[in-house]
């Protein structure tokens, strides 16, 4: 394995290999599970898979940045990201989408997101409560696919419990914000609130916007590639990405949506902040404690320009101009600096020609 300096990393050279060299890697793995999603038997099922790339092949996009984490296999870590988050975003659509408020089926169903993360775990019924199920083995196909980039990490036995809680906290968080409304919150509450004891400067919802983040377990895996990896590493990666990076990565998602789920009635955890001052506030406060946390990691230039394009992708979203928050957007912009202006601009740059 190639030895490389911590700490180093050119962002310039980062952001030109990510556009150049692994968005085009993105675009052919998705092309392969859409053509797997078109040949689902179920209709429903098949428009669901097809809809969630189409819509979210963003989230791959952006999550595929830990391609170039320093030391990463880049072929590998893009075919892992993109079969998990494909298999993350099918799996909202399942749980969304369909008019289907059942609990024990959208458990059942996110058991794959914990069982990809076991090297040949055997599979369960993941439809077993769904009352569509007819895949063709779409679902379980994700699974393997993230199952078999495993064998090739010689530390993913020193991620693997820490990847495994990340997913548990997003089953969790998807099983409960999908059931029916008058309930949801309660059940949401009492599920959250042992955890605050451990992360008590947050608050309940900041902490289920957390769990609702895949980077933490993108950046575990791309880490997994270091022969060298301690236990230490792990934990100032794990300490880092939750609640602060994962944290800031879905309240940004959740803020720029925040007119749109108002209008539809979808759960959105920024709107429960008590004004427009304090959502700028609490935003401010996790991308200083995301900066912060960066300092403490081994490529800490690298998780610095992770946090900066979590920043740039996302106020550079037609939706982050909303007559209703584009003050706050350009508050964090101006608050973020120079870094994330320029990237901010690239993004837009990249929407325009519709590479983003």
């Amino acid at each position: 394995m190639k030895v490389v300096k911590k700490g180093s990393i050119n962002r310039g050279k980062l952001i030109y290999n990510f556009v150049t060299k692994v968005f085009p890697m993105v675009k052919e793995e998705l092309m392969l599970w859409r053509k797997r999603a078109e040949e689902i038997p179920d209709s429903r099922l098949s428009s669901q898979a097809l809809e969630s790339i189409r819509l979210k092949a963003f989230h791959c996009q952006g999550g595929s940045i830990y391609a170039l984490y320093p030391g990463a296999n880049q072929i590998e870590t893009v075919r892992f990201i993109v079969a998990y988050q494909t298999m993350s975003d099918y799996l909202d659509n399942l749980v969304d989408n369909l008019e289907i408020e059942d609990e024990m089926a959208f458990a059942q169903l996110h058991l794959a997101m914990e069982e990809a993360l076991v090297f040949k775990a055997n599979l369960s019924d993941y439809y077993k409560y769904y009352p569509y199920q007819n895949d063709g083995g779409y679902l379980e196909q994700l699974v393997k696919t993230c199952q078999a980039s495993l064998k090739s990490l010689p530390s993913f036995h020193l991620v693997q419990e820490n990847a495994l809680e990340l997913a548990r906290l997003y089953s969790h968080l998807q099983t409960y914000k999908h059931l029916e409304a008058e309930r949801r919150e309660s059940v949401m509450l009492d599920w959250i609130d042992p955890y605050l004891r451990k992360y008590p400067s947050i608050t309940s919802w900041e902490f289920a916007a957390a769990t609702g983040s895949t980077l933490g377990i993108f950046c575990l895996y791309a880490a997994s590639f270091d022969i060298d990896l301690q236990a230490s590493d792990v934990d100032k990666i794990c300490q880092a990405y939750f609640p602060w990076i994962c944290g800031l990565h879905i309240l940004l998602d959740y803020f720029i949506d925040l007119r749109e789920d108002r209008e539809t009635g979808q759960l959105n955890f920024v709107a429960y902040y008590s004004g427009s001052e304090r959502i700028a506030d609490r935003l401010k406060l996790f991308i200083h404690k995301s900066y912060e946390a960066a300092k403490t990691l081994r490529y800490k230039k690298f998780e610095r320009a992770v946090v900066q394009g979590l920043l740039a992708m996302y106020l550079s979203d037609e939706k982050g101009q909303d007559r209703d928050i584009r003050f706050i957007t350009k508050q964090l912009l101006t608050k973020s600096g120079v870094g994330v202006q320029v990237l901010f601009w690239m993004c837009c740059w990249l929407r325009k020609r519709n590479l983003l």
